[in-house]
């Protein structure tokens, strides 16, 4: 009988350990899990252009610095940004003309730029027949499937046709009524002699001997900020500390990506591009590394704000003079380079 009470004694006694050290394990879990952060972040499509992003997300980065990000696809610089003004997203990833175009209508609430990714255009000229030798001349006169009015990708890509004395709206029939996710379709079935592409769409088209890759709008637009993380100026005042985390992780990817070759990336980033197959990814990344696309680090400088400018009012876009120091904050991104 002793030997029964003591047997069920030190049973007792290990239920009860085991559910003490359950008890405190849960606790540990339950105030780790509190103080990672949600933070939802729109991106304007999903390219290998955004390649630091996902590999931030995929090495842990974000995790790093206690955020969960909740990353959704809202393909369009117009959806992205009123998914941002509508409180749908806490972050937005595309082009910093959304930000000017906003301020524009007279906001109270500016959305500030705070985190450059990219700082080329991302885009690349696709003929649809390959030239034996190509120049730009050999665009007048045929049909351009371009982007929407507005937007950086058209504006980037009138500035360079511009550079080679090419006028958008006269030497061609320019077609810019294709909704976005579509206009890589519209080639493939048919429409237009050349189309303006991100990538991977312009190199698949290539393996496929829909189109051939002849020349990079984002070697003649220059340095710009072609996609920024931006937020509201509210959202800043109130979530400084969390974005601090957010750039520091977006940097430590940067930086990532700029040290290790384009096929090591290309693995990581992989499971964001299911139809697209790895060699693909690698020859996409080194192709923006070797235009330097890729910001290696997220400071928006003032010089590329004003190629911006520049640009925008070439395509008669600019609605008025966007002040630097008011739409750019750059106090993020420094504290994440120190």
């Amino acid at each position: 009988m002793k030997t029964f009470k003591r047997s069920g004694y030190l049973l007792l006694s290990l239920v009860l350990g085991a559910a003490i050290l359950s008890g405190c394990s849960s606790e540990e879990t339950e105030k780790k899990e509190e103080k990672m952060k949600t933070v939802r972040v729109a991106e304007v499509t999903r390219s290998i252009f955004y390649a630091p992003q996902y590999v931030a997300m995929e090495k842990g980065f974000f995790k790093e610095q206690g955020l969960d990000v909740d990353l959704k696809t809202t393909w369009g610089g117009d959806k992205t940004m009123t998914a941002l003004l509508s409180d749908s997203t806490d972050i937005a990833l595309v082009g910093s003309e959304t930000s000017i175009y906003v301020d524009a209508q007279g906001s109270n609430d500016p959305v500030i730029n705070f985190a450059q990714l990219t700082q080329t255009d991302g885009t690349f000229l696709v003929a649809r027949e390959k030239p034996e030798f190509f120049s730009w001349d050999q665009l007048k006169g045929s049909t351009f499937l371009g982007q929407r009015k507005g937007g950086m990708p058209q504006m980037a890509g009138e500035f360079g046709l511009k550079k080679h004395g090419i006028d958008p709206h006269k030497d061609l029939t320019l077609i810019q009524n294709i909704d976005y996710a579509n206009i890589a379709s519209a080639f493939a079935s048919g429409t237009g002699d050349y189309v303006q592409l991100f990538e991977p769409q312009a190199s698949l088209f290539e393996q496929q001997g829909i189109g051939h890759i002849i020349a990079s709008f984002g070697n003649e637009s220059g340095k710009l900020p072609y996609t920024t993380f931006m937020t509201k100026e509210s959202y800043i005042k109130n979530n400084n500390d969390v974005l601090e985390r957010f750039t520091k992780a977006i940097y430590k990817a940067q930086l990532f990506v700029e040290m290790n070759s384009a096929e090591e990336t290309a693995k990581i980033i992989a499971p964001y591009f299911d139809d697209t197959p790895e060699e693909l990814i690698a020859t996409v990344v080194d192709r923006y590394k070797s235009q330097h696309s890729f910001a290696t680090n997220p400071l928006l400088d003032e010089e590329e704000w004003n190629n911006l400018k520049e640009i925008m009012k070439e395509a008669g876009e600019l609605p008025k003079d966007a002040n630097y120091n008011k739409l750019v904050n750059t106090k993020l991104a420094e504290d994440a380079i120190k």
